[in-house]
């Protein structure tokens, strides 16, 4: 199982740390241990006692012990630090791939939005000539609407001229036709006059 690469950085700075400590324990403990040998060795050109010289040797002894064990435990976490840094090496990996994958995914995201953004702007550009194109048919269809409408003016004022003409027309037809009636019963009551005078004169011969 992957460690987590926060994990893995923390606990590979802390092996770090451990290590350069115990590093710098060693370090001490050999410069302990080459002093202890130079009193041992300046101990015996002086005739150190037995006594003396058995308590430095156990204390080199414990010395030796100490720095093998030190040495043992650098080992291990050695062994700690290449895990840690074999992991971290790894999540690299991983994160590089990621990234570039995302970069990928990214890259591509913004190509799609750049050609939604190209198709947007068509659309606004064609939809703002229809517009335009809809706002002038609508100029010509008001135009043509104020002609009909002066038209149906002229035509309701032709209207009303005939009617006053027809009215005048059949007023002058009732006064012709009245005319003609009267005229005729004239003639006629002057023929029926003629006629009786026309009946009365043999008589009187």
């Amino acid at each position: 199982m992957a460690t987590p690469l926060g994990w893995s950085q923390v606990g590979s700075g802390s092996v770090c740390l451990a290590f350069d400590q115990l590093r710098d324990v060693i370090e001490s403990q050999e410069e302990l241990i080459h002093q202890l040998r130079n009193v041992m060795v300046l101990q015996d050109e002086n005739f150190v006692s037995k006594e003396e010289f058995q308590e430095i040797e156990k204390k080199l002894v414990e010395e030796k012990a100490a720095h093998a064990k030190t040495k043992a435990l650098l080992a291990k976490e050695e062994e700690k630090l290449q895990f840690a840094l074999g992991e971290v090496e790894v999540l690299s990996n991983q994160l590089e791939k990621e990234k570039l994958a995302f970069e990928k995914a990214l890259s591509s995201v913004k190509s799609r939005v750049l050609q939604e953004s190209c198709k947007k702007d068509q659309l606004i550009t064609k939809c703002n000539e229809i517009e335009s194109h809809i706002i002038k048919q609508e100029d010509i269809l008001n135009g043509k609407e104020n002609e009909i409408k002066e038209l149906q003016q002229v035509i309701s004022h032709q209207k009303q001229i005939f009617r006053n003409h027809m009215s005048d027309f059949r007023i002058q037809k009732q006064q012709e036709s009245y005319m003609a009636h009267v005229l005729d019963q004239k003639h006629k009551k002057a023929s029926g006059t003629r006629r009786g005078r026309s009946r009365q004169c043999p008589r009187e011969k």
